[in-house]
């Protein structure tokens, strides 16, 4: 804990005003885009009844983001972060504002949905580098952990009540209704933006580190992370985790749904997104563990103990129980994780350096979504039915029948993320992180 609770947690809110101000518009604009997204995937699933095109969305909403990441790191780190904010979400607006003729005009098809998607998340590439590195410049050092549990406090909250509220409101004012109160939200938050002054680095000539040209900056970026070898390390632990939330964002429905209803994956949901809250507000009051690098770490074997957990259930109670817990350390290892690198990395060079983390990290989830079916239903699925290969063995303890093969999968990416956390927590040299690599300077 970074300091007294009852002294800094009070202080907090007040003592960061610019910095809340920015975080209320993004975690606005942010659940807008929770009930646009839930909104048009209802959409698309009634129009084609297929889950390949549904699945879609999630590659083309993501991908563009990912591969143009470290050239936006590139310019955030040239422009104003507070403009390269504005200039992502009022993008993302004009996306919207033309998919709302589409549908109003009768003209919305899925070729202009997904074209529309993709440019949105070609906008959305400037936004997460311009958000983290301004929070680094608003928010004092010992205050960067509540900082950063705080935003992921808003983002657990958003994913609870979005997919709720955008189901509700389409029986009540339709698909061109939610995408309208999406639009407000993306003006809410460009007018928190105006509203307020973000802070500057360093020049790049007083920084150093930067070349002249953007191809320069581009490659200052990677050359940060190849001459920091523990950073490297993090960032790796890091693509395992977010490997196996791709597993689970992909296979969690098809697991519960293969032993209970729709009503019952509502509960499960619910109680998982719970989790999340419950992750954020600990991170947002408490500021994580001092020595953050033990949070990622700690929290990260709490990770894959819950796969563990959630695998070896076989009633909806256990499962729920095992995704709360699960889902609670999430806000926890990338809250400690968020804060290590805003201290290591110097605020000139934020932009390019988490983009090119970011891209880094979260490769592994295309990765998982395009694995995680084809294991589940050619491999595993066969392996523990009645009679399957392993029905006798391994079936005696997780159980033989439906569902039973994705709980085996389950298990195994459990023990998988016990084993590699154990092996981190030998490594002398992610231990030291925080010791051996030196926080940047102020000028």
């Amino acid at each position: 804990m970074d300091d007294s609770l009852g002294v800094s947690w009070f202080g907090f809110l007040p003592a960061m005003r610019t910095f809340v101000v920015i975080w209320a518009g993004q975690i606005v604009s942010l659940f807008g885009s929770g009930l646009t997204s839930f909104a048009l995937g209802v959409w698309v699933y009634q129009q084609t009844g297929q889950a390949t095109q549904f699945a879609l969305m999630g590659f083309f909403s993501t991908l563009p983001a990912l591969l143009l990441g470290p050239v936006a790191g590139a310019f955030v780190d040239r422009w104003n972060r507070r403009w390269a904010m504005i200039l992502s979400d009022g993008g993302a607006a004009m996306v919207t504002v033309l998919l709302i003729a589409l549908l109003l005009t009768g003209k919305l098809r899925l070729g202009y949905l997904y074209a529309a998607m993709v440019v949105s998340s070609l906008f959305t590439a400037f936004q997460w580098p311009a958000y983290s590195a301004a929070m680094t410049l608003l928010v004092p050092r010992h205050q960067l952990g509540r900082a950063n549990g705080l935003d992921q406090l808003g983002q657990a909250a958003s994913q609870l009540l979005a997919p709720i509220t955008a189901a509700a409101l389409l029986a009540a004012i339709r698909l061109e209704g939610v995408m309208l109160i999406d639009l407000m939200t993306f003006l809410f938050a460009l007018a928190t933006l105006l509203s307020v002054r973000v802070p500057q680095p360093a020049s790049r000539s007083e920084a150093g580190t930067a070349g002249p040209s953007l191809l320069e900056q581009v490659k200052a970026g990677w050359r940060f992370l190849a001459d920091r070898p523990a950073l490297r390390g993090l960032l790796l632990y890091l693509a395992m985790i977010n490997l196996l939330a791709g597993f689970n964002i992909a296979l969690a429905t098809p697991l519960v749904l293969s032993i209970a209803s729709p009503r019952e994956l509502g509960l499960v949901l619910s109680i998982s997104s719970a989790g999340l809250v419950a992750g954020g507000l600990t991170m947002s009051v408490h500021g994580g563990p001092a020595r953050r690098m033990s949070g990622v770490l700690g929290f990260g074997l709490l990770y894959g103990f819950g796969f563990l957990l959630i695998g070896l259930g076989a009633s909806i109670p256990a499962i729920a129980a095992a995704s709360f817990l699960l889902m609670f350390s999430v806000p926890l290892i990338n809250g400690c994780s968020q804060t290590i690198w805003q201290n290591k990395v110097p605020p000139a060079l934020q932009g390019r350096v988490f983009a090119v983390r970011r891209m880094i990290a979260q490769a592994t989830l295309p990765l998982a979504f395009l694995i995680a079916g084809p294991l589940a239903d050619l491999v595993f699925r066969p392996l523990l039915v009645e009679g399957g290969a392993l029905a006798g063995s391994v079936g005696r303890i997780v159980g033989v029948g439906q569902g039973r093969g994705i709980g085996l999968l389950y298990v195994l990416l459990g023990v998988f993320a016990l084993s590699v956390g154990l092996v981190a927590h030998l490594s002398r040299r992610l231990q030291r992180l925080e010791d051996e690599l030196p926080d940047w300077v102020e000028a």
